[in-house]
């Protein structure tokens, strides 16, 4: 298998993450706090806070009925208003965690190590395009020859198989040494592949693994 660079521990979570949403309800002076808490119970599937954002906008439909009705009813309104504004903003910040819940080390590193796969592809993809758009640039830089150094371009990992030594053949994932020495041998009466398909063909190789030889196989001629 061609190496992997090394995973570097990513940095803490930032912990600033849904403060805005939290800071919604007491800057809104608690008017805001429906459909905040709308986003939210959208955002996690969660019924609880749905049903929040449901009393927060029954409390503000009151306010704003009361303020209408003018009188006691007024005086009524302005302290479910002051009770909305208050209860809706310790509410965001006791469940801004459960919102925006912060990720573990072990996440964050899965998703850097995908994150580096898909880069990796990425290269190896460029790399191709080379090969197949200037062959003479493509061994100028020594693609799929990590036995030639320096070698300062990244190629994500190629192999060419029609040139590398054993011991680097043998990085191809899901062959063993008698594979190797398998392609080896073919290759010296044949003078190289074309595909992984021809190699697996006249080398004897396991069909199951033809798409993991292909995707990090070249076959320059």
């Amino acid at each position: 298998m061609p190496p992997v660079p090394p995973v570097v521990l990513p940095p803490p979570a930032r912990t600033s993450q849904g403060t805005g949403w939290s800071l919604v309800p007491v800057l809104s002076v608690g008017f805001g706090a429906p459909a905040s808490f709308l986003y939210a119970a959208v955002r996690r599937r969660s019924v609880a806070l749905g049903g929040a954002a449901a009393g927060y906008g029954a409390a503000v439909t009151f306010e704003f009925a009361a303020f209408l009705a003018g009188g006691g009813l007024a005086a009524l309104g302005l302290l479910v208003m002051a009770l909305t504004w208050t209860v809706s903003a310790a509410h965001a910040i006791a469940a801004r965690p459960r919102v925006y819940p912060r990720d573990s080390v072990p996440d964050r590193m899965n998703r850097q190590v995908v994150e580096m796969a898909r880069h990796r592809r990425s290269l190896r993809e460029a790399a191709r395009t080379i090969v197949l758009d200037d062959p003479g640039l493509a061994r100028e830089l020594r693609i799929g020859r990590p036995d030639l150094l320096p070698r300062p371009f990244d190629d994500g990992g190629l192999v060419d198989v029609n040139h590398v030594p054993p011991e680097v053949l043998n990085r191809l994932p899901g062959l063993t040494y008698a594979m190797v020495d398998r392609i080896m041998q073919v290759r010296t009466e044949s003078g190289g592949f074309v595909s992984a398909e021809e190699m697996a063909v006249h080398a004897d190789l396991p069909p199951s693994i033809v798409s993991e030889i292909a995707e990090y196989a070249l076959f320059l001629r």
